[in-house]
C-alpha cells in the first residue's frame, strides 16, 4: 500500500465535534471527592474517634493511625477514578492535569498510609504493653486479613518508589507501566484487611454502606472504562496496520485502516493506547498520538525509537492486528478561537501539532509552527511542512540544535535571548494567539513560562507532555 503526506490531505473530512462536560462537571467532581473525605471523618468521628484521640495515650495513637488509614484508602480510591479514564473527567480536565492530581493524591495517600501503619503499630503496642516488633509480627500472623495488607503495602512501596521521579526517568516506558499496575492489585489486597478488622467498617452499617458503595464505583470506573470500552472498540473497528513507512532516523509511522473508523470518536492533537499484536510484549500499552487527521479509513500515528516497544514498530507487519485504548488528551482543535496560532513542539513531539496543522482551517501567514530538534537528522516530516508552508501558508521555524545548559525551550546557541523575547521575535504578535505546546516535562515547562512572559494567558495555552 502506497501512503505518504498526499494522503493527509487528499481528502477534507470534516471536524469531529467530541461532546463536552458540561462547566458544572468540574465543581461537581472536585466536591465529591472533598465530600467523601469529609464523609469518612464524620464516621470516624460518629465512632468516638475525636474522644478516643482526645484521651491521648495509647487509644490516642491507635485513633489517629485510624484516621490516617481512612483518609489514605478514600484517597486511592479517588486516585483509581482519577486514573479509569472516565471520559467526562478525562474531557473535562484533560491528561496532563488529571495526571498532577494523581501524583498528588498517590504520594499524600502514601504517606498517610505509613502514617496509619505506624501509629496503629504503637498504640496496639502500648496498649498491650509489649515491644513494637512483637506487636507487629502479632498483629500481620494473627489478625485476620493482615498478611493480605502487608503483601499491599510492598506493592504500593513499588509502585510509589518507581514513580519519584529520578527513578521515573532510568526506566524504560514499558517496565514502569507494567509496575504501575501493581496498584490495583495493592489496593484490592488492602479490601480485605478494612473488611474483617477495620472498626469503622465492621461497627457501623452506615459506614459499610459508604465504603461498599465507592470501592464498587472505583471497580465499576475500572471495568467500564478502562476495560469494556476499549474491548469493545477494539472488536468494532477490527484496526490492523495498513503501511510502515520511515521518516527519519529512529523514527516511523504506522498507517492504520479499519472498520468504520470514521464512527471512532477521534481527532487531530489526540492519542490513544496501542497493543500491537506481533507477538510477546503485546499486552504492553503504548501512548502514541495521531500524526494526520483522520481521513475516514485511515488514521497515522508517528513513533521515535525510545524503549522496546518503540523499537519493535519499525518492524510491524501489514496486516499485524491492533488493540485500542482511547481517544485520549484535550489537544484539539476545538479550543481555536479563531485567530492566529503558534505552535511549539519538541522532537517527536511535532506528531499531534503536525495533524493539527492539517486540520484546523487557519488562513496564509495566521499559523507559526517552532520546531525543536537536537540535529537535523531529528526533524521528521519535512516535506510534509514544506507542503502545508506553500499550500497554506504555514510559517515553520526549525530551531536545532544541542540544549542549553538553562532551562529553556531554546536551543544552546539562543542562550543569550530571552525566551520570551524570541518567542515574540519568531511569532509576532503571539500574546493573542491560541498556543499548542507538546515535548518532554522540562522543555514544556520552560516553554510555558515563556509564553507567560510574553503575554499569553494561561487559558489560551494548551500542551501536552511526553516524559519518555
Amino acid at each position: 500500500m502506497n501512503v505518504s503526506h498526499t494522503a493527509v490531505a487528499g481528502r477534507r473530512i470534516p471536524r469531529r465535534a467530541l461532546p463536552a462536560a458540561p462547566t458544572w462537571w468540574a465543581d461537581v467532581a472536585g466536591g465529591a471527592a472533598v465530600l467523601s473525605l469529609l464523609v469518612v471523618t464524620a464516621l470516624w468521628t460518629a465512632d468516638r474517634g475525636v474522644q478516643e484521640l482526645l484521651g491521648g495515650g495509647a487509644t490516642g495513637l491507635t485513633s489517629l493511625g485510624r484516621l490516617a488509614g481512612l483518609v489514605s484508602a478514600d484517597l486511592m480510591l479517588v486516585q483509581v477514578v482519577l486514573m479509569a479514564r472516565v471520559p467526562l473527567i478525562e474531557r473535562r480536565f484533560g491528561q496532563d492535569r488529571i495526571a498532577r492530581w494523581h501524583r498528588l493524591t498517590g504520594f499524600t495517600s502514601f504517606h498517610l498510609l505509613l502514617a496509619h501503619v505506624l501509629l496503629t503499630v504503637l498504640g496496639y503496642a502500648g496498649t498491650a504493653r509489649r515491644g513494637v516488633l512483637a506487636e507487629t509480627w502479632d498483629l500481620v500472623v494473627t489478625y485476620p486479613g493482615m498478611l493480605l495488607a502487608t503483601a499491599a503495602l510492598a506493592l504500593l512501596v513499588l509502585v510509589v518508589v518507581t514513580s519519584v521521579r529520578a527513578a521515573r526517568r532510568r526506566l524504560r516506558y514499558e517496565s514502569w507501566h507494567l509496575l504501575h499496575l501493581y496498584a490495583y492489585l495493592g489496593v484490592a489486597l488492602a479490601l480485605p484487611h478494612q473488611l474483617w478488622t477495620g472498626a469503622d467498617f465492621v461497627a457501623s452499617p452506615l459506614a459499610r454502606a459508604y465504603w461498599w458503595t465507592v470501592y464498587l464505583l472505583a471497580l465499576a470506573s475500572v471495568l467500564v472504562w478502562r476495560l469494556g470500552l476499549p474491548a469493545w472498540r477494539s472488536l468494532r473497528h477490527r484496526i490492523e496496520v495498513a503501511a510502515v513507512v520511515p521518516e527519519a532516523p529512529g523514527i516511523t509511522s504506522v498507517w492504520l485502516r479499519g472498520r468504520d473508523l470514521h464512527r471512532l470518536p477521534v481527532r487531530a492533537g489526540q492519542f490513544l493506547l496501542w497493543r500491537f499484536l506481533d507477538g510477546p510484549g503485546w499486552s504492553r500499552a503504548h501512548p502514541y498520538s495521531l500524526s494526520a487527521p483522520p481521513n475516514g479509513d485511515l488514521m497515522r500515528i508517528t513513533v521515535k525509537d525510545l524503549g522496546d516497544g518503540s523499537a519493535r514498530v519499525a518492524a510491524l507487519r501489514p496486516g499485524t492486528r491492533v488493540l485500542v485504548e482511547g481517544p485520549y488528551g484535550r489537544l484539539t482543535g476545538e479550543h481555536w478561537r479563531g485567530g492566529g496560532i503558534t505552535m511549539l513542539a519538541c522532537g517527536v513531539g511535532i506528531t499531534p501539532l503536525l495533524a493539527l496543522l492539517w486540520e484546523l482551517p487557519y488562513a496564509p501567514g495566521q499559523a507559526v509552527l517552532l520546531h525543536r530538534a537536537r540535529t537535523p537528522d531529528d526533524l521528521a516530516f519535512r516535506a510534509e511542512l514544506d507542503r502545508l508552508a506553500a499550500e497554506r501558508g504555514l510559517v515553520v521555524h526549525h530551531l536545532v540544535g544541542p540544549r542549553a545548559t538553562r532551562p529553556s525551550w531554546l536551543p544552546a546557541y539562543a542562550e543569550g535571548l530571552p525566551d520570551a523575547e524570541a518567542l515574540r521575535r519568531l511569532s509576532p504578535g503571539i500574546a493573542g494567539h491560541d498556543v499548542f505546546l507538546c515535548g518532554p516535562d522540562g522543555w514544556v515547562d520552560a516553554a510555558r513560562a515563556a509564553t507567560r512572559a510574553a503575554g499569553v494567558p494561561d487559558a489560551h495555552v494548551h500542551q501536552e507532555r511526553f516524559a519518555w
